[in-house]
């Protein structure tokens, strides 16, 4: 049970990360960095292994989508762009909070107990990826919205482990893997359309709400 909630509760971490590097000027552009290069390497951790065995090309096509997709929106209609990310980010959320529910649901004592090497690896991408959620919401939206998003993935996680692996059965479907991948996708796009712009270090005032 220890381990559940240590993987359940490891995304309460993103909130004293991002503010220990997000206040070093030294750290932020090397932290806005990690993040441009954590999201597609997270994405490609969910979606990577299932096209693979399954030797479905429909979810690398769905990852493109998800990246593309907004971006056509946007240029048609250029007044959506704010709405556009603010959906693609929701989307985002929500392809997390599934990933996160079918974790748990793996980490239910079934037959075998789950092994340490999985629960090590799900717990180190949960920080990372916790950590985007926050460096996502908290500029635009702040802290109330970030605090949901990661409250999101804990009670995703806890949610997936009581309802148990015949749950996850029934979740492991195409479409769930589908759905997962085009959210992955809209998730890189707000990453280098949206977080460039609300992490723009070049003004100075990005600081002052963190004080205020």
């Amino acid at each position: 049970m220890g381990y559940v909630i240590a993987v359940a509760f490891a995304p309460l971490l993103a909130p004293f990360l991002y503010r220990v590097l997000h206040d070093q000027p030294s750290a932020v552009e090397t932290f806005d960095k990690f993040v441009y290069l954590a999201v597609p390497i997270l994405v490609g951790w969910q979606v990577l292994p299932h096209a693979w065995e399954e030797q479905n090309a429909l979810l690398i096509l769905a990852v493109t989508c998800g990246v593309i997709l907004p971006i056509l929106v946007e240029r048609a209609f250029q007044s959506m762009a704010d709405e556009t990310d603010n959906l693609a980010i929701v989307a985002g959320l929500s392809g997390l909070a599934l990933h996160a529910l079918l974790e748990g649901a793996a980490l239910t004592p079934g037959s075998t107990p789950p092994d340490t090497p999985l629960v090590a690896a799900i717990m180190l991408h949960r920080i990372p990826m916790s950590l985007v959620i926050w460096w996502l919401v908290f500029p635009r939206f702040g802290t109330k919205k970030a605090a949901t998003g990661i409250g999101l993935l804990v009670l995703a996680t806890l949610a997936g482990y009581s309802l148990g692996s015949e749950f996850l059965s029934g979740l492991e479907g195409d479409s769930a893997a589908l759905y997962q991948a085009f959210v992955s996708g809209s998730l890189i796009h707000v990453v280098f359309h949206q977080g460039r712009h609300d992490h723009d270090h070049s003004t100075h005032n990005h600081h002052h709400h963190h004080h205020g």
